[in-house]
């Protein structure tokens, strides 16, 4: 599985991937255009070494496109007037799923787009603060997921991308793996899936809430520093009109000493 970004990064510190519940850990020294996230389970290392040893060292497919299921969730900061185009490789017969969140910045909206291997825009723009897609079965390729903020020519936009992929047919594979060795796994097969099926959904709900909570925390900060910096315009212009008034009430009551003239 690729993820390739148009947008070049003058330094990125590590890439990690890892199945199940895994998430990028992508973070920019120089400029935060990207910080991704990695959360892990005892299952995700477990699957992970299994996926390790029985790959092919001297294949040209990157080992964890063989993944069952990899999970992205990552930030991406947006130039005023700019577009960013993403494109995720997705395997045939697997489910892809993306949604988008403004966190912060200009009126907390972007446009966002999702392009067809074949050229064709499945979700077409739409200028929303939020908005997600999904296709079962996909038919395998390169997606192309766009941000664009060209309708936004002075601010900037912080936005919140969760991408995931996941392969039922190699659940398929575990259980005639499983099946050479003369094991019934039938029930505990599709016990795994629905389980497997539960957590897409709650990292999907989870994600969304988190990005929520992100745009309010954003929020929250922008009227707190709107606050202040008015308050402190204000008893700013309150303390000069004071000593402005002081100054002329003073210059209204003046006694000015004069000598008659013999």
């Amino acid at each position: 599985m690729k993820l390739v970004q148009i947008r070049e990064f003058k330094s990125v510190t590590a890439i990690a991937v890892l199945p199940f519940v895994a998430r990028f850990v992508w973070c920019s020294e120089i400029t935060f255009h990207s910080c991704f996230k990695m959360e892990v389970s005892i299952a995700t290392y477990i699957v992970l070494f299994l996926n390790i040893v029985l790959l092919d060292a001297q294949s040209t497919v990157p080992w964890y496109e063989n993944l069952p299921a990899v999970a992205m969730d990552y930030k991406v900061h947006v130039d005023a007037g700019k577009e960013d185009c993403y494109f995720q490789y997705v395997n045939p017969g697997a489910t892809f799923y993306v949604s988008f969140q403004v966190l912060k910045g200009g009126d907390n909206m972007a446009g966002f787009a999702v392009r067809h291997p074949s050229g064709m825009f499945v979700h077409p723009y739409q200028w929303r603060p939020h908005s997600e897609y999904q296709e079962q079965n996909s038919v395998g390729g390169y997606y192309s997921v766009c941000i664009d903020n060209q309708a936004s020519r002075f601010s900037a936009k912080l936005v919140n991308i969760y991408i995931t992929v996941v392969r039922p047919d190699k659940w398929d594979e575990f259980n005639r793996e499983l099946e050479s060795l003369d094991l019934s796994v039938q029930n505990f097969t599709e016990s795994i899936k629905t389980v497997e099926s539960n957590i897409n959904e709650m990292l999907q709900f989870q994600h969304y809430s988190r990005g929520k909570e992100a745009r309010d925390y954003n929020i929250l900060q922008e009227n707190l520093s709107y606050v202040q910096n008015w308050s402190l315009a204000q008893i700013a212009v309150i303390f000069i009109t004071t000593i402005t008034q002081v100054y002329f009430v003073r210059k209204l009551f003046e006694i000015k000493n004069v000598r008659p003239r013999a």
